[in-house]
């Protein structure tokens, strides 16, 4: 991976930075918001006969941190295009 510039390298990776905190914050607010603190709140909807709650602090949490990956992939890739430093 070769950057043009320095000022290319360093906007580069405060996007990559940008990127990965605010699906890392994505992820936090599921996780632990959403199967920690709101659980009483969630509880009221029922989901595949299991309150949503217990759902997030169980499975949810970890569907989503899967389907952050796929985006995170996604999102890179099209990063490593704008700056010209993509593998293909």
């Amino acid at each position: 991976m070769a950057f043009e510039s320095n000022e290319q390298a360093r906007a580069y990776w405060k996007e990559n930075l940008r990127l990965m905190l605010s699906l890392l914050a994505i992820w936090f607010v599921v996780s632990y918001g959403c199967g920690i603190l709101l659980v009483d709140v969630l509880n009221v909807v029922q989901l595949g006969g299991f309150k949503l709650g217990f759902w997030f602090a169980q499975q949810g949490s970890i569907y989503v941190f899967v389907a952050l990956i796929f985006v995170y992939v996604m999102k890179m890739n099209a990063l490593d295009r704008k700056y010209n430093v993509h593998e293909d």
